[in-house]
């Protein structure tokens, strides 16, 4: 379902662009130099565009300095004080992110909506289910899709009678059923780009798992443009999570794709803790390949045979797999090092 091209900043989302990754930074964001070292670590791990809290005056002026030291762009997520918002735009804010609803009186939404169109920043209209309004919630009995769908499309009507239609859409809720049937509905009645995510998705393990579900889904559909995993952690753990959902769905190429096999009984090597290796010393290649670690020499080179390299173990030895075919035998410590020579002289071509 393609929808409208929206710019921000150095990234174009919508209108058939590739989807980008969201994350949002956890730090303080008037500690410009904690808040740019996070930035940056997101970055390095495959962020697209950030989000900060903007809940300040003395943040709202940071992103300019942030802005300095970053290279995606920066959106402010804006609460209550429409002042803060619009000091953002002038600070260097590449989108702001606010709720219509708590922004407060029409007068104080257009003066926000004036300063974006002015400096040509798009809007992202947010709503989620702890936000929605009462006369919403007493018509359709509670939290439903139709509500979220409802509230977010009046307030983006709100917008567009000021003249501003430079929109991004996010509909969230942490019941992940009412989250996927919220973004069928939406899509079907607006072509403005969506935001997708889980809210409140809980920690890194459960947070992912009802993430993948529910972003994949919405997403498998064709819907959305922009995501974010929304995680009680460290949010580079929300890009990793991002990309391997986009991976998983083929939504996007690069970056090295492990698989392992689950343990049993034939395991003759310690392939928890060297898939768990494996998995963090692959990121530091840029490759579009598929590496397979396997457990057994029973099954794994077959099991491996539709991966680009692989590695099983063996008896106190670990066997080096190119496409199902066993082309080397190391010593069990060496195995390791061996698939990253492998790796090497494969990114050397």
């Amino acid at each position: 379902m393609k929808s409208k091209e929206v710019v921000i900043g150095n990234v174009k989302i919508g209108g058939g662009n590739p989807i980008a990754v969201q994350s949002m930074t956890n730090t303080k964001t008037e500690d410009v130099s904690a808040t740019v070292d996070q930035i940056n670590r997101l970055v390095q791990a495959g962020c697209d565009i950030v989000r900060v809290a903007v809940p300040t005056m003395e943040a709202a002026e940071a992103i300019a300095g942030i802005k300095r030291h970053v290279s995606i762009p920066v959106v402010a997520d804006i609460h209550f004080d429409y002042r803060l918002a619009i000091a953002a735009v002038e600070h260097g804010a590449d989108k702001i992110r606010i709720n219509p609803g708590n922004i407060g009186s029409e007068e104080r939404i257009r003066a926000v909506v004036d300063k974006c169109t002015e400096r040509n920043i798009p809007v992202r209209v947010g709503v989620n289910s702890g936000s929605l309004e009462k006369h919403l919630l007493r018509k359709y009995g509670g939290v439903t899709p139709e509500a979220l769908v409802e509230s977010a499309l009046g307030k983006v009507r709100i917008i567009e009678d000021m003249g501003c239609k430079n929109l991004v859409i996010s509909i969230k809720t942490s019941d992940v059923r009412n989250g996927i049937r919220a973004h069928e509905i939406i899509a079907e009645r607006t072509d403005y780009p969506l935001h997708v995510g889980i809210t409140e998705s809980g920690t890194v393990m459960s947070g992912s798992i009802k993430s993948a579900v529910g972003i994949g889904c919405i997403l498998y559909q064709g819907i959305g443009d922009t995501i974010r995993v929304s995680l009680t952690g460290d949010p580079v753990e929300e890009v990793r999570a991002a990309h391997m959902i986009l991976r998983s769905l083929g939504l996007k190429k690069g970056g090295i794709n492990v698989v392992s096999c689950p343990t049993c009984g034939r395991t003759q090597i310690d392939l928890i803790s060297l898939a768990t290796k494996v998995e963090q010393m692959v990121q530091n290649f840029d490759l579009d390949i598929t590496v397979a670690v396997m457990g057994c020499a029973v099954n794994g080179p077959g099991e491996a045979k539709e991966a680009d390299l692989g590695i099983a173990g063996g008896i106190g030895e670990g066997l080096l797999i190119k496409k199902g075919e066993i082309v080397r035998k190391v010593p069990e410590e060496q195995v390791l090092e061996a698939l990253r020579q492998e790796l090497i002289n494969w990114e050397r071509g």
